[in-house]
């Protein structure tokens, strides 16, 4: 069967591919001007190069590049170009860059003028480093006073900057092979991005405890260069599992489980199109609907009213999601909300609290907002919804909750959201965020211990911007960071992307995981204005539904040479034991899933693009 480019990415808009540099061992991809995936002797060293100008929200500028030159031989590469960033009043910063490789050196190099003063939260390079293989591992970190210090890349997750002050960082890339990578013009700094489900050590310019936004002087060159140079021992050249162009193999694992419940959340603004939709509802049947509540965004009786509505067809369980104004006590606010429950005759089986202002992120060097203390809003919870279950934690990501650690002393259950385009939304990105998701529910773990824990809504559109003033608007369907509608969400890019969410969550024993809305722009099927026709079925549909079936299942994991293209695990219910594969690339995946024991071993599957299978297994 033939698959568009639509009906993969909810857009007919294709990444366009990137462009192989190569010089001896030494590989990269030029995708927009920037590096990625640069390998030595097919081994990842970093996961990016880039340059990036970001504006007052933390946004990215898309620039315009013009007189790209590359040349190529057989060991040096070089590339030119000039680049164009427009900002707000048709201000504007050009940037000349060079790029030159050879076997064992990669340089990075640019120059940065505005013809009028030009206002930035952030300019200069972006260096990430992978953490699949590198988390935990050594490194040695050279300041900028010409200190050397030996470390250690984290392992759990770190809330602040494990490393200031840098200009360069070694690490072995594999045994007799080490990677420095030197960064001058200014000074460097590194944080986890882990912490927004990015799979990367992000080292960047500009440290964040100096003010923000900042303007560059007119016609005041910025010069900055990033320089990759290997060290290579040994005379061996080893690619890692996956590469060799054969078939993908799977085998069962030791680990085991039980699958979460599921939830879908459910917005006032979405509540009428989500009562006109119970038939779909009753169909995916999830285990808890998460309705949402915002005082501060004018939401009222009225909406309590609906969900009250939504409740009664509902066979499962419900929690309220609460976004606690904070403008007064907090014993105050929530007695009214109790008191406005009860007038709707709405009775939720949980409650999720927190303040409104926690919603909004507080970067290392910022002033912490006013926020009554956490305690004092869990038992204004208690004395205002008594009987009933209270969570807390954050609405918004995993950064805001390891940042600000939330006492679990009177919560039964903590909970937070991840998103995969707060930095980069490219479709590479996207999926790559899939492996930092192990990290974030250990480093959970290893803060809260076995507290019930929930994640979600998680959705590839961003709805709410914990770093800015708004979400981006993305009327065109395009692949932006922090938009509050992406196109992807309508394609099979996103059944898959959910499939593999789930499987990397499954080590961390959720009670709920909640993937999508059933309607608007995070939901299940297509409403007014969209590109499918209203009510359409979006291919996430069948990822949420087929989870929610699974939900109380046990699971055994199914281990994959690479896991970076093909993610598997075994469930067993009264239906009998199913092996779920998922495809997370735009291409065909041959898989060989016989030492997994499918009732067809002996038989390779092909995967056709970001598509899922479910394999009965043999007895």
């Amino acid at each position: 069967m033939t698959v568009n480019a639509f009906q993969l990415y909810g857009t007919r808009l294709v990444d366009p591919p990137p462009v192989r540099l190569r010089a001896g061992k030494l590989e990269a991809d030029l995708a927009n001007g920037n590096l990625r995936t640069i390998r030595y002797g097919g081994v990842e060293v970093l996961r990016a190069i880039s340059y990036l100008v970001r504006d007052r929200d933390w946004g990215t500028y898309s620039p315009e590049i013009v007189d790209l030159k590359i040349e190529q031989s057989d060991d040096r590469f070089e590339v030119a170009y000039r680049a164009c960033c427009v900002g707000p009043d048709d201000t504007k910063l050009i940037i000349d860059v060079r790029i030159v490789g050879s076997p064992d050196r990669l340089d990075f190099e640019a120059e940065a003028v505005a013809p009028t003063d030009f206002e930035t939260n952030r300019c200069g390079f972006c260096i990430l480093h992978p953490i699949v293989g590198v988390a935990g591992s050594p490194a040695t970190v050279e300041h900028v006073d010409g200190q050397i210090v030996a470390t250690r890349f984290p392992d759990l997750i770190e809330p602040w900057q494990p490393f200031k002050d840098m200009r360069a960082i070694t690490h072995e890339v594999m045994p007799d092979i080490q990677a420095e990578c030197r960064m001058e013009g200014d000074t460097f700094e590194m944080e986890d991005q882990r912490n927004w489900s990015d799979a990367s050590y992000k080292t960047y310019v500009r440290p964040l405890a100096l003010p923000w936004p900042y303007e560059i002087p007119a016609n005041r060159p910025v010069r900055q260069k990033t320089s990759l140079v290997i060290r290579d021992a040994g005379s061996s050249t080893r690619h890692p599992p996956g590469m060799s162009g054969g078939a993908i193999k799977l085998e069962l694992g030791a680990r085991t489980g039980t699958m979460p419940d599921i939830g879908v959340i459910i917005t006032p603004e979405e509540a009428d199109a989500t009562l006109s939709a119970k038939s779909v509802l009753s169909e995916i049947a999830p285990q808890e609907l998460l309705f949402h509540f915002d005082p501060g965004a004018g939401h009222s009786i009225e909406a309590l009213r609906r969900f009250a509505a939504i409740a009664t067809i509902h066979r499962g369980r419900s929690t309220l999601e609460i976004a606690l104004p904070c403008r007064s006590s907090p014993s105050s606010e929530a007695a009214e909300i109790a008191r406005q429950m009860r007038l709707a005759e709405f009775k939720p089986d949980a409650i999720m609290i927190s303040p409104s202002v926690d919603r909004q992120s507080t970067p290392p060097g910022s002033t912490w907002p006013d926020c009554p203390p956490l305690d004092e809003v869990y038992t204004a919870a208690r004395a205002a919804f008594p009987g009933i279950r209270i969570g807390g934690g954050m609405l918004s990501y995993f950064t805001e909750l390891n940042r600000k650690r939330v006492p679990d002393g009177q919560l039964d259950f903590v909970s937070h959201c991840t998103n995969p385009i707060v930095h980069a939304a490219d479709d590479l990105s996207v999926m790559q965020t899939l492996e930092a998701l192990p990290f974030i529910t250990r480093s959970v773990r290893a803060i809260y211990g076995d507290k019930p824990y929930r994640i979600g809504p998680s959705t590839i559109p961003m709805r709410q911007n914990p770093y800015g003033s708004r979400t981006m608007d993305n009327p065109v369907g395009a692949r932006i960071p922090m938009a509050n509608r992406d196109p992807r969400h309508n394609g099979r890019f996103a059944e898959a992307f959910a499939l593999g969410y789930a499987i990397r969550v499954l080590d961390a024993g959720l009670e709920c995981l909640t993937l999508s809305a059933l309607s608007g722009p995070f939901g299940l099927i297509a409403g007014p204005a969209e590109p499918t026709e209203q009510g359409e079925r979006r291919p996430l549909f069948n990822t949420v539904r087929t989870l929610s079936r699974l939900a109380g299942a046990s699971w055994q994991e199914c281990v994959s040479s690479s896991p970076s293209e093909v993610l598997s695990f075994v469930a067993r219910n009264a239906a009998g034991a199913r092996l779920h594969v998922v495809n997370l690339t735009g291409e065909e995946r041959k898989v060989d899933c016989g030492a997994s024991r499918p009732a067809d071993a002996g038989k390779e599957l092909l995967l056709a693009p970001f598509a899922t299978a479910a394999l009965p297994l043999a007895d």
